[in-house]
């Protein structure tokens, strides 16, 4: 559920990681999380390092994500909704439910909030480098 939500979020603004692409995150890493507390397998899995290679799988999305077109970069906002739905999912594997649901309505708070909040006080957040020519010279 927390990946839908957030997905949502995502799919509504238009970005390629939406609602499908953020549950399959949430679900998977809370599967992987919940398989390495299983007593079936005993001491031999570690959860700490399940958990470990979830982050580092989710950097490969993440950053998959990413896309740099000239001195334009896109993406960083999916990356980073990419990651905490991830942490969300993991939580959610080791039994936490209160921590994933609160920081689900953090993050949307967060991504739908800010927004009006951006395009009032930084229009020209494109560039946001002093020397960087403005967006409609030829540069």
């Amino acid at each position: 559920m927390i990946g839908l939500a957030i997905g949502t979020e995502r799919e509504y603004q238009g970005h390629p990681a939406g609602i499908r692409t953020m549950a399959l995150i949430a679900v998977g890493s809370c599967l992987f999380t919940g398989i390495a507390l299983e007593p079936v397998f005993g001491t031999r899995t570690d959860p700490t390092r399940i958990a470990a290679q979830v982050v580092t799988g989710v950097g490969f999305l993440g950053a998959g994500s990413i896309l740099r077109q000239g001195e334009l970069v896109r993406g960083l906002t999916t990356a980073a909704s990419i990651w905490v739905v991830a942490s969300m999912g993991m939580a959610v594997g080791f039994g936490y439910y209160t921590i994933p649901i609160f920081t689900t309505v953090l993050v949307l708070a967060t991504l739908v909030a800010i927004r009006p909040i951006e395009k009032r006080f930084f229009r020209g957040r494109h560039n946001r480098r002093r020397d960087d020519p403005p967006a409609d010279e030829p540069g």
